[in-house]
């Protein structure tokens, strides 16, 4: 398929290919939509790419994610990503990310990087030398990790009052599937609401941190798939619900951090089948882009917390709508998003 094919039949409005022979800088910025503001999205730095086309498709995939979960959330910003094919072999990272933050400024505003897998606050310091438009910096909102757990949380409590009556987390046990940077501050979260919590994750020092600090029991991802809970919150990579997991799980809903956690929409029709509540992954998950849409804005924490805390009445009311209609939670929103984006 040809890259002017996806952009009309996905409806991008860009795919911007930046390049510069001296550092060895090849980087795709996806630009999805716009309408709402400007695009706001991390950038993603791998070596694992082993085509141009796959890359291209990345950045468009990602930025489409951008999107919706923009526009979900209120902000007004639109979609947009990057990714940068890390050279093989030695490089002077520094010099990559500079050259980056160059070719970000000459986008003229239209995209707004941060941080995002393989990239870091310090890559983001270099990009900061060539352009103002980078956030998540070190001295302003840094790391957007606890808000962003503190938002699945609070997701958590609205599908809690669907499912059973109450938003209050006390003793429903909820497994969590990566206890990283976000899935730790979600296990805190959850261990301050009372919750009772199984993790799983392949750094053992991961695991035991959220054993001492926080209560939870540990068990490997076997048997976390299979166990009987209330809440599965996967929290690592995307595609955690897949052909070989969904057939494992007996749980009353799919709430996480993660994003892409469907491997395919089919698997959000067999949650639906087997009675499974699955709340969107970007519905739940906007609070890192809250925070840092708030740092673009002017950072201010309790502001950046009080708009994480309203994905409650996002998630309460696409479930409302979804118990209405008969469309999956996902469907709905996706509704929500383009008529929003319709104006």
């Amino acid at each position: 398929m040809s890259y002017f094919t996806q952009l009309l039949e996905g409806g991008y409005e860009a795919v911007h290919l930046l390049s510069d022979s001296k550092t060895g800088l090849r980087a795709i910025v996806g630009m999805h939509n716009t309408r709402l503001g400007p695009g706001l999205g991390g950038t993603r730095a791998l070596s694992t790419y082993t085509s141009e086309e796959e890359a291209v498709a990345d950045a468009l995939r990602l930025s489409r994610g951008m999107t919706y979960k923009a526009a979900l959330a209120g902000l007004p910003h639109g979609g947009g990503k990057a990714v940068i094919m890390l050279p093989r072999g030695d490089f002077d990272r520094e010099r990559l990310f500079e050259s980056f933050g160059r070719a970000v400024e000459s986008l003229g505003g239209r995209y707004i990087t941060t941080e995002d897998s393989g990239t870091s606050p310090d890559d983001m310091e270099h990009v900061r030398r060539h352009t103002k438009y980078v956030v998540g910096l070190k001295e302003r909102s840094g790391d957007p990790s606890p808000v962003t757990a503190y938002g699945v949380a609070r997701a958590m409590e609205a599908t809690a009052k669907h499912l059973f009556g109450s938003p209050d987390l006390k003793g429903l046990r909820v497994t969590v599937l990566g206890v990283g940077h976000v899935g730790m501050y979600l296990v805190k979260e959850l261990h301050q609401r009372g919750a009772r919590v199984w993790v799983s994750d392949l750094n053992p020092a991961s695991v035991q941190q959220a054993v001492t600090q926080y209560g939870a029991t540990a068990v490997d991802a076997d048997a976390l798939h299979r166990m009987e809970a209330d809440i599965y919150a996967p929290c690592a990579l995307g595609g955690a619900i897949n052909d070989a997991t969904l057939p494992l799980l007996n749980v009353k809903a799919v709430c996480g951090a993660a994003n892409n956690q469907l491997l395919t929409s089919r698997h959000g029709e067999q949650l639906s089948r087997r009675g499974i509540l699955y709340v969107p992954d970007y519905a739940a998950n906007a609070g890192g882009l809250i925070n840092v849409a708030q740092e673009w804005a002017g950072y201010d924490r309790d502001k950046a917390y009080a708009r994480a805390s309203h994905i409650y009445d996002t998630i309460d009311a696409l479930l409302a709508r979804s118990k209405e209609s008969g469309l999956r939670p996902e469907q709905v929103a996706d509704r929500m998003v383009e008529e929003r984006l319709a104006g």
